[in-house]
């Protein structure tokens, strides 16, 4: 019996370089692992009928994982196989893995749409275009096996993927959580170890050890002569019936080892003695041998002519290939591969350094500047025994050219190597610095820190004493807004005040922007307090740029008050309307702008800037800020009671949120939930946003969580329950675009309908400070009706009447139903039902249109109480539809191909295809045609 529970399938094959393959090399048969044989079949099954799949084969060492991938792959006929495997000794290269894997699909990357194209050549060398987003590059790679299923099944092959470099293993996960409808099935072997975090939440198919009848069977079958049988019982429990190890291990016992029990096994450190085994293994080998294996486990491809090339740089012929085939350690044919991953490592391990120095430089002298300049700077790099400046800065082009491809990561590892290998202290520093900026990008923080502290070790010059504390402050910024980022910011703002304008500037906006974000949960400088430094921040360049002016207009918002920043902001605004607004001023700080405007009551120019901020996001591929300018125009959606349209973007965020790994935006959601009426979803959602925006320290949530909960109170009538979450939020500061209006409109509502005035009085001296600076329509609205609830008589009267009509004039539609329904309460309270049923009516179709229940049944009782009963509307079929499939109708009608759609939905053109079947068959019509009717 062989390892894994298996029986050897004697073909007597000879591989490439003329070394003939003894039995134990060649493919195994699985004969047990019934359970694993029955769900990899499945998988198969359900790729070849069209159902993509994903599963992570997950097991510790030498469990067997590569040889269920071989079953797989034997039981897959009529099925492409694609296979790829991560090298340890190469993790710091970007998408390695994945151009393995990707490689031979590349001719069908001409079908994709250009964007994806062009971020596919790039990343994998292949043009010199500018850096694309990973998630970019992650639907580039779904498109790319989707058209490599066009013709037949697509299934791929990862093992070892706990050795995957982070570009590539972000991008494959991507894609497997993305599949649904391509034939497409990817399959990852992973070490039962939490290595690769992305591979959480994929299906997982869990490989243990052999049954202990079977485990002792191998065991046996591996032994040179007799044995203790208690012996053997305690090797086949501590092994936990690792099939690996139990035909390893007996190779490094002596006979008294094996009838005594000396030196048994520890399962703690099971890999660690695997691996030894190995190593006992190579010690017969010829020196030549051995250098040619280590030459072998240090090249990621597996290219043998490469190979082959390294090895005769070290004088080494085919010939020494054969003892390692031989043996079973090695196997050469299109690629060179280890029999198993332990093998190389265990080759890797027994090397001395400078023998690992010999073979790095080795591979660096036939690896191609011009077509493999990375993997060549980096091999060089391994070799260096001591700081050599050409090779540190050649590594320091390499970070670059890294970073251009998306490869944050990979940039960082070759920038901390330069550091090493730097002859001046001043380099060492400056590519500590930018190897730490670029591992924060890639969302490492703690090895962020690390590099930092390195920094700091060296001698700093003024301005890199600075950028060193203004990434600390960006640092915490993103793990925990609320702590101490806005006091680090202010102090990271203040030493570049002299060193360098441009980016003080910048700086002084982002410590702004946290203070606000932070709002009442912010542990050191407030608003306030950070508004008051900002004042003193070198001047604007001339022409100020429109973030300049967002500064100063902001500054002085919180330092001079609202009317005197007033023409300040407008100009900054009317600046970010600009066509000449530069796309990376643009992509920064669109979000702060587009929230500001609704901040000042300019609803015009909340859209435009909202909409502009999602189609620069989409169009650039920075798809990290995507998140941000989806939540600005879905809450301009809900103010505008496109409630069915904010719904659908929902859906997008959540899609997009999902893919980048980020924080969830929660607002829009909220918010929107408690627009619709949903009670229950939304007191859920509260539960959630609460807990997250405490630990996040963002004290706006705080805001807008008691504003969403006041105006769901309000729409079902429960005011004392929207007084008391009004008046908690309405503690809080006033920032950004959740500025404290939004939660005075529902204050005032819920102070009036509970008979106590006075806060209400307060309540709307204070809204009116903003809306008759603001002057517009929409501001002036609010106020009116606000000011018809303390009113009473001619004078409720017509300010109802004010604030229908300056509310009709804007796209604010939720507040002017809002506006027609307590006009048609007090004209119901004066007697005057006729009149009230016209304005109640009125309110109720606005509401049902808009999809916001709980005011459609406040306004559907108040008409009851009238004498009259609303019209009931019939339900329309596309109620039967799923969020994705109302986003995919949405965007059908609004002209978007299938590939433009999956591009905006994070799927395949095949799956948004798949869809659109559903779809039809739900809405009983045939074509696109009939859905834009």
């Amino acid at each position: 019996m062989c390892p894994w529970g298996i029986r050897p399938r004697c073909d007597d094959a000879e591989t490439p370089w003329g070394c003939r393959r003894t039995p134990e090399q060649v493919m195994p048969v699985l004969r047990d692992r019934h359970t694993e044989r029955r769900a990899l079949d499945q998988f198969v099954t359900d790729v070849r009928t069209g159902r993509s799949q994903a599963l992570v084969v997950r097991g510790e060492a030498g469990v067997g994982k590569t040889a269920l991938l071989g079953y797989l792959v034997d039981g897959a006929p009529g099925c492409r196989v694609e296979r790829a495997s991560g090298v340890q000794s190469e993790m710091e290269i970007a998408f390695a893995g994945l151009h393995q894997l990707c490689a031979p699909l590349l001719d069908d990357a001409e079908r994709l749409p250009h964007p994806q194209r062009d971020a596919l050549y790039t990343v994998f060398g292949m043009n010199g275009g500018s850096r694309p987003d990973r998630l970019l590059v992650g639907l580039a790679v779904l498109g790319l096996l989707a058209e490599g299923a066009r013709e037949q099944p697509l299934i791929c092959v990862i093992d070892d993927a706990q050795w995957l470099d982070q570009a590539s293993a972000q991008a494959l996960t991507f894609v497997a959580r993305r599949l649904v409808a391509e034939s497409v099935g990817l399959v990852f072997a992973a070490r039962d170890t939490d290595e690769v975090a992305e591979l959480d939440g994929l299906v997982q198919l869990p490989i243990a050890g052999l049954p202990d009848d079977d485990a002792r069977e191998l065991l046996r079958s591996t032994l040179p002569g007799p044995a203790d049988n208690r012996v053997l019982d305690r090797i086949v429990a501590e092994t936990r019936g690792n099939p690996l190890a139990l035909l390893e291990l007996p190779r490094g016992m002596t006979p008294a080892e094996l009838s005594v029990g000396f030196g048994s096994p520890s399962p703690q450190a099971l890999p660690r003695r695997i691996e030894e085994s190995y190593r006992q293994r190579l010690s017969p080998l010829p020196v030549a041998t051995r250098q040619l294996l280590l030459v072998a486990a240090l090249d990621a491809l597996g290219d043998p002519v490469l190979v082959l090339r390294a090895a005769e740089q070290l004088g080494i012929g085919l010939d020494a290939a054969r003892p390692a085939v031989e043996a079973g350690l090695l196997e050469i044919g299109a690629r060179v591969r280890f029999h198993h991953p332990l093998v190389r490592s265990a080759v890797y391990g027994a090397a001395l350094p400078e023998e690992r120095r010999r073979a790095h430089h080795a591979l660096a002298q036939v690896l191609d500047p011009d077509t493999d300049p990375n993997r060549r700077a980096w091999h060089a790099g391994q070799a260096a025994s001591g700081p050599d400046e050409d090779i540190a800065a050649e590594l320091e082009h390499s970070a670059g050219r890294a970073q251009d491809c998306g490869g944050c990561a990979a940039s960082a590892a070759f920038l901390e190597r330069a550091a090493e290998l730097s002859v001046d202290p001043g380099h060492r520093a400056q590519r500590l610095l930018a190897a730490a900026h670029a591992t924060h990008q890639a969302g490492m923080s703690d090895a962020a820190e690390r590099l930092l502290s390195l920094a700091q070790a060296c001698p700093l010059n003024e301005l890199q004493s600075a950028q060193v504390d203004l990434l600390h402050a960006q640092i915490t910024l993103t793990t925990d807004r609320g702590g101490s980022a806005p006091s680090l910011l202010l102090k990271a703002a203040e030493q570049l005040t002299t060193l360098d304008a441009r980016l003080a500037r910048e700086t002084y906006l982002d410590a702004l922007m946290a203070a606000m974000l932070a709002g009442s949960l912010a542990s050191g400088d407030g608003v306030r307090k950070t508004a008051e430094a900002a004042r003193a921040a070198p001047p604007a360049p001339l022409p100020p740029r429109a973030s300049d002016l967002l500064l100063d207009g902001l500054a002085i918002r919180f330092t001079d008050g609202y009317a005197a920043a007033m023409p300040m902001v407008k100009r900054a605004l009317s600046a970010f309307r600009s066509p000449e607004l530069s796309e990376e001023e643009a992509l920064r700080w669109l979000w702060l702008a587009s929230r500001t405007s609704a901040h000042v009551w300019d609803y015009e120019t909340w859209k435009v800037l909202a909409t502009r901020h999602v189609e620069m996001s989409r169009k650039s591929g920075a798809l990290a800020l995507l998140p941000f300018a989806l939540s600005a125009c879905i809450m301009a959606h809900i103010f505008a009671g496109e409630l069915p349209a904010a719904a659908s973007l929902t859906e997008e965020l959540r899609s997009v949120t999902e893919a980048t790994g980020g924080p969830r935006v929660r607002d829009p959601g909220l918010v929107l939930a408690a627009w619709q009426g949903l009670q229950a979803e939304t007191l859920r959602q509260i539960d959630v946003m609460t807990e997250e925006v405490q630990r996040r320290g963002e004290g706006i949530g705080l805001t807008v969580i008691g504003w969403a909960k006041a105006l769901l109170c309000n729409s079902l009538g429960h005011y004392d329950q929207a007084l008391a979450a009004a008046k908690e939020a309405a503690e809080h500061p006033a920032v950004v675009g959740s500025a404290a209006w939004i939660v005075l409109i529902e204050l005032i509502e819920a102070s009036t309908r509970c008979s106590t005035p006075e806060p209400a009085t307060d309540a709307l001296h204070r809204l009116a400070e903003t809306t008759r600076v603001s002057g517009t329509d929409w501001g002036l609205g609010i106020e009116a009706r606000s000011r018809a609830l303390l009113s009473g008589g001619p004078a409720a009267e017509s300010s109802y009447r004010e604030a229908i009509d300056r509310l009709g004039r804007t796209a604010i539609r939720g507040e002017l139903g809002r506006s027609h329904l307590l006009y048609g309460e007090w004209l119901r309270r004066e007697n005057r039902r006729v009149d009230a049923r016209v304005q109640l009516r009125t309110a109720h179709d606005i509401f049902t249109e808009m999809g916001a229940a709980g005011f459609a049944q406040r306004a559907a009782r108040e008409l009851r109480a009238t004498g009259e009963t609303a019209r009931k509307r019939t339900a329309e079929t596309s109620s039967e539809l799923t969020a994705q499939e109302t986003q995919i109708v949405r965007l059908v009608r609004d002209g978007l191909t299938n590939a433009e759609i999956a591009a905006r939905l994070f799927i395949s053109p095949r799956t948004v295809a798949w869809h659109m079947q559903g779809i039809f068959g739900k809405l009983n019509v045939t074509s696109r045609r009939q859905l834009r009717l």
